[in-house]
């Protein structure tokens, strides 16, 4: 019987450098030396290619389409993997081997072959990844064996469960701990990412990937003609009107929690690419240790142990609410030192921002956003930072603010004992997206409580409840989140009367005016339950200093 091996040679036009993938079956197992030496040369010629955008990416996947005619989509995945090394027997144990390609010689770019290559550095930038339009990060290897599955209609990722799911509870690890975030050099033309820490299991850019990859995996499953570029383009690439995502399509990269909460409720088959990432992952921290590399019977015992873990995993993340960290839509850095909160707090105040004054149903308009209200709250009110804690687009996502952990300015009097949110647009008269108000009443809330960063019995506070001369949130919106299951009155005169310390935003005010405001003589509880004390001939002394407190 013959030996068939896959050969690699390196083709250059102009500054373009690709490799030529072809089946032989007169090839000498003794030469396959050499086809891994060119692959290796590949990943050390620091090519110049595109920059790490999915755009980019699609781009060169549709270049490949057009200079391969004859080939079928599950073609195109199978060329990719071979390309790209994706052939060991854990992979091929689940998605078989990539058997030969017609025609017999594929162009395969080596700007794809490089960004196949997932592997996570020992200072932590995280190879194999690119940048989605909607402003999160993509893991390409188990996207596109997702996806390759799903051309197979070979979906048998069921693994035997030997341990029993840990049932998700507070005293869990919260995913970003678990499978860290992180920051490009550059969003105009991002190179590098780097990852805020190791992950323990996965990273969430590899979680981004897997779910992408089942999701189109069904897609890919009801149209096996669709062209692979085709099918990526509809899902990274869809652009929203005002309506934000309550007009937009199903299957798109916004919707990706939801899609794939709810293919994890029908079946656990759909933790298969995770899993096998999971071991991946695992198995670069083994050998960074020196140890040796595992066998595949080791590997399959690995996945079948880390089941319960992956699906906890899962759970906590699709459970909260896709949130754009601060260094991706380009925040300043803290002004002095922040201080941090005491968690977990019991309050949740809604505002709207009215300036700006339309939703952002973009990452880059929703990123403009952003820095021009850190710019306003830095520059014209003198804060440390952007006020909000969090801040609701209309674009599917949230985005930091000050967070979990830091004390912000947002609503004058109270920024000590809850976090504010705020959504992107003036809703006197209109509301938010039914979407983005769902991220904030359902997902974020819950998110806060199971992190432990909010009570079960938090309150939620439209920010005119507690602040006075304000309308804020909005007419509209004020109304609606009136019906909002953790809602809660505000006693008359409670409101934002008894400051002290650091907790306010404007400088003194007459005691005249001051006087105005406040209610018949008696003692008046504070935020925090202190008693105000009483003066001669004011009814409460008010101490007013400093900055950074909050409208």
């Amino acid at each position: 019987m013959k030996n068939i091996i896959f050969g690699l040679i390196i083709l250059q036009r102009g500054r373009r450098l690709t490799l030529r993938l072809f089946q032989d079956s007169s090839c000498m197992m003794a030469h396959t030396w050499t086809c891994t030496l060119l692959l290796g040369v590949l990943f050390t010629l620091g090519i110049e290619a595109s920059f790490l955008h999915m755009e980019d990416f699609i781009k060169e996947v549709k270049e490949l389409e057009v200079g391969n005619t004859d080939l079928k989509p599950v073609h195109v995945l199978r060329a990719l993997r071979s390309a790209s090394g994706l052939t060991d027997p854990f992979i091929q144990h689940y998605l078989g081997k990539p058997k030969s390609v017609s025609p017999n010689y594929v162009n395969v770019s080596a700007y794809l072959t490089s960004a196949l290559h997932h592997h996570i550095t020992a200072d932590n930038q995280e190879l194999g990844v690119v940048l989605t339009a909607d402003g999160t990060t993509v893991a390409l290897r188990p996207l596109l064996l997702g996806i390759e599955a799903g051309f197979l209609r070979r979906l048998r990722w069921d693994v035997p469960n030997r341990h029993p799911n840990t049932p998700v509870t507070k005293k869990s690890p919260r995913y970003e701990d678990q499978s860290p975030d992180g920051c490009w050099d550059s969003l105009a033309s991002p190179r590098t990412f780097t990852l805020t820490h190791r992950p323990t299991l996965l990273t969430t850019a590899q979680l981004n990937g897997g779910m992408d990859g089942v999701i189109l995996a069904r897609e890919a499953f009801k149209s096996r003609s669709l062209k692979l570029s085709a099918l990526l383009t509809m899902y990274y690439g869809q652009k929203l009107d005002q309506r934000g995502l309550d007009a937009a399509p199903c299957i798109i990269s916004q919707r990706r929690r939801d899609n794939f909460q709810q293919l994890l409720q029908s079946s656990e088959s759909v933790l298969g690419v995770l899993r096998m990432e999971a071991v991946a992952v695992a198995e670069i921290n083994k050998r960074m240790k020196g140890k040796r590399v595992m066998r595949l019977k080791e590997k399959k015992q690995m996945m079948s142990a880390m089941n319960g873990k992956i699906r906890e995993l899962v759970q906590k993340y699709t459970d909260c609410p896709p949130i754009i960290p601060r260094c991706m839509w380009g925040a300043e850095p803290y002004k002095g030192t922040p201080t941090n909160l005491s968690l977990p707090l019991s309050f949740l105040y809604i505002h709207h921002t009215a300036i700006p004054s339309q939703p952002c149903t973009s990452f880059q308009q929703c990123s403009v956003d952003m820095r021009a209200m850190q710019r306003f709250h830095q520059e014209e009110r003198g804060w440390d930072d952007i006020g909000y804690s969090f801040v609701a687009g209309s674009d599917g996502y949230i985005y930091e603010g000050r967070g979990w952990h830091w004390q912000g300015a947002h609503t004058l009097g109270h920024n000590s004992i809850g976090f504010g949110v705020s959504f992107i647009g003036d809703y006197s008269h209109a509301l938010p997206s039914t979407h983005s108000m769902e991220l904030v009443r359902e997902k974020l809330a819950f998110c806060g409580v199971q992190g432990g960063r909010l009570v079960d019995r938090f309150v939620v506070h439209g920010h005119r409840q507690v602040v006075l001369h304000t309308s804020c949130p909005g007419d509209a919106l004020y109304s609606e989140i009136q019906t909002w299951e953790h809602f809660g009155n505000v006693t008359k005169h409670r409101a934002v009367l008894c400051i002290s310390g650091s907790d306010h935003r404007h400088g003194p005010q007459s005691l005249e005016t001051l006087h105005s405001l406040l209610p018949p003589p008696g003692q008046v509880k504070g935020p925090q339950s202190a008693p105000c004390r009483l003066t001669s001939s004011l009814w409460v002394t008010i101490l007013l200093s400093g900055r950074d407190h909050g409208a």
